[in-house]
């Protein structure tokens, strides 16, 4: 019985990877089905799972939520260009790169841009033992009960050494079809029918719906490293993980030829793309090119050009923000973009409403760039609005008055606006600001309508007896979600400087904010001109957090977390270090005096640069145990390495 067993398990995957990886099935469906059915019933009357057995991809017990996962590489996005002369003038920047003549030698990559979700798979001696999403590039969200659950992503793998690699799930538009034909459950279009069964708690769910996965990547690896893409995709190949069947390979005006082909080719697709991703082949001319704070500067992705279309604007209703501004929407006649329907649109402001001359029953022009919410343009009627928009007098979510700032509509209801609080929480609770793992907006929303929770600072408030009554709230969630505000009382300066909520300021002002000030106290009483000081801020930013501040209710609810132990830690002031100052370093392996991210900090506070990738431009590259690929780019860049000690040493630390 149990060689029947491994029979079925091994001429299982190979059917698998025949039908996924090489496109061409070799068995049908349906004798897939039952040989699958036969080796179902084979473990559960034995009571054995064989290691690599396709059954584990069904899904089991569901978790009770995502957990955090650090990437062992960050994973950047793209840049965009929408022509091929700012293409052109993208090959012209990668020209200024090279050694020599900046002739037209440089080999280019062309693949397809696929409209599904990130997912980066990590193996580690032979085996899957972790995937996660993208998140912000550096954290995404542990999933890998749901990638086993996708048939073409393998479970083992020929290479025992760390690795992870990057790819798009994606939903098949004839499976999309098949499904919704079938009546189980009706899905409006393949992206966002993709993105919701990875994001499911339940990994039965994500095998209900059949995903593929192409992946494209290898950020990380120990032991082995890649001098072009071609070395990197036969590697991927030889581990059997899926690619998407289409890479070019060519010069810029051989890519540029391709694209032009690709309008008629995206029609005849079994899945969507909205674009193409160019990369230069040359993975050490890459990895000079370096970085910017958001892009790879040796890789960019062609958009398709937006679609446009038009309908009718069925009903326009004012939503109500965080901040208590009142945002137009447009409701429509429902229409299809690429098998996306499309029912709402977004409307700026009252001006905006004025100057497309839109109203109820306006027949307008919407584009839609691989966006949720897609942009009324103008309306086509020649006359102007039967039924015209008026600013609400009072606010549709409380009844308050609403007043007019500017451009814009807010209500004038701060302190029980249902909107306004449910928004302000959720954002406290974010991952970029006090980090409260397992809030969310329902969260919000619930302890907002059931216990009338009003303000941020009740937060801290809050017991068990505080979530007795709401359902959903086990005994073991109400301990996490407890532990987890409890634990927020410890928090960076420009996390909570971020999570208050002031008016124009981003996460980056509120670094620039804590570093300047270094304390909570600091900022608050910082004068209009010691804030336009800074870099980057200016008159309007700086009004923004003087009035912020100066407002009593806000104040007074600061003033009560501080009271409930809400502890924001004093930034580290940068100390003029003349090793480190104005140098960039890569701190790679394992390091056994702090963690990497502890290092990096102290690199910043030092006045240098920490950065995620080695280039010509890196001065120093900081290595502990095990410190793979980077540390083989370093020495075949003649970049210098210093060891932990070496690097404290330097610094005098």
């Amino acid at each position: 019985m149990l060689d029947r067993m491994k029979y079925l398990v091994d001429i299982l995957n190979e059917y698998s990877r025949t039908y996924y990886f090489t496109n061409e099935p070799t068995v049908s469906d349906a004798e897939f089905d039952a040989l699958l059915d036969e080796l179902k019933n084979l473990e559960e009357q034995t009571g054995v799972v064989l290691t690599d057995s396709p059954t584990h991809r069904v899904g089991g017990e569901v978790p009770s939520g995502f957990l955090p996962y650090t990437h062992l590489n960050r994973l950047w996005s793209l840049d965009k260009v929408k022509s091929v002369d700012e293409l052109r003038e993208w090959k012209t920047r990668c020209d200024k790169y090279r050694s020599g003549s900046s002739d037209s030698g440089i080999e280019f990559v062309l693949e397809y841009k696929f409209d599904g979700l990130t997912i980066n798979l990590t193996y580690d001696g032979g085996k899957l033992v972790q995937a996660a999403t993208r998140g912000n590039g550096i954290v995404g969200e542990g999933i890998l009960a749901q990638a086993m659950t996708i048939r073409n992503i393998p479970k083992t793998v020929p290479y025992q050494g760390k690795f992870e690699v990057r790819g798009e799930c994606y939903m098949r538009l004839s499976v999309l079809k098949q499904l919704n034909e079938s009546g189980d459950e009706q899905l409006k279009n393949a992206r966002n029918a993709a993105a919701g069964a990875i994001r499911n708690l339940d990994p039965k769910v994500t095998a209900s719906r059949r995903l593929d996965c192409a992946c494209y990547n290898v950020g990380y690896i120990e032991g082995k490293t890649f001098t072009t893409r071609r070395e990197m995709y036969d590697f991927m190949r030889e581990n059997r993980l899926p690619m998407s069947d289409y890479t070019f390979f060519g010069t810029m005006e051989e890519v540029i030829s391709e694209i032009e082909k690709m309008p008629e080719r995206r029609g005849q697709l079994d899945f969507l793309i909205d674009g193409m991703v160019i990369k230069l082949n040359d993975i050490r001319l890459f990895n000079e090119m370096g970085f910017t704070d958001k892009f790879p500067r040796g890789e960019i992705a062609y958009k398709f050009p937006a679609e446009e279309l038009t309908t009718t604007i069925t009903d326009i209703t004012w939503e109500v923000g965080r901040t208590g501004k009142l945002t137009p929407l447009a409701h429509l006649e429902p229409v299809d973009f690429m098998g996306v329907t499309v029912r709402k649109a977004t409307l700026n402001n009252y001006d905006d409403i004025l100057r497309k001359n839109v109203g109820i029953g306006s027949r307008v022009l919407i584009r839609r760039s691989n966006d949720v919410i897609p942009e009324i343009l103008k309306s086509v009627d020649e006359h102007a609005p039967k039924n015209p928009i008026t600013i609400p007098e009072f606010c549709p979510a409380c009844g308050a008055k609403v007043e007019r700032r500017g451009v814009h509509a807010f209500c004038t209801n701060s302190l029980s606006c249902t909107p306004q609080i449910v928004g302000r929480l959720e954002h406290f609770a974010s991952r970029s600001a006090m980090d409260i793992e397992g809030f969310s907006e329902k969260t919000a929303l619930l302890l907002v309508d059931s216990i009338g929770l009003k303000s941020i600072s009740q937060l801290y408030e809050l017991n068990e007896s505080s979530f007795s009554n709401l359902a959903g709230f086990g005994e073991k969630r109400i301990a996490n979600i407890l532990d987890a505000i409890e634990k927020s009382k410890d928090c960076k300066l420009e996390a909570f400087v971020y999570a208050l909520g002031i008016p124009n300021v981003g996460t980056k002002t509120a670094k620039d904010l804590a570093k300047t000030f270094r304390t909570f106290d600091a900022i608050r009483k910082a004068s209009r001109d010691e804030l336009i000081a800074i870099p980057d801020v200016g008159e309007i930013v700086a009004d923004s957090i003087i009035d912020f501040f100066a407002e009593q209710h806000i104040a007074e609810q600061i003033d009560k977390m501080l009271a409930d132990g809400v502890h924001p830690s004093e930034a580290q002031a940068i100390e003029e270090n003349e090793f480190a100052k104005d140098k960039t370093f890569v701190v790679t392996g394992t390091l056994s005096r702090m963690g990497r991210k502890e290092v990096e900090d102290l690199i910043a506070s030092l006045g240098g640069k920490a950065s995620g990738s080695v280039s010509k431009k890196t001065d120093y590259v900081v290595a502990g145990e095990n410190a793979g690929s980077k540390l083989d780019k370093a020495n075949a860049l003649g970049v210098p390495v210093l060891t932990e000690e070496e690097f404290f040493k330097a610094i005098n630390k």
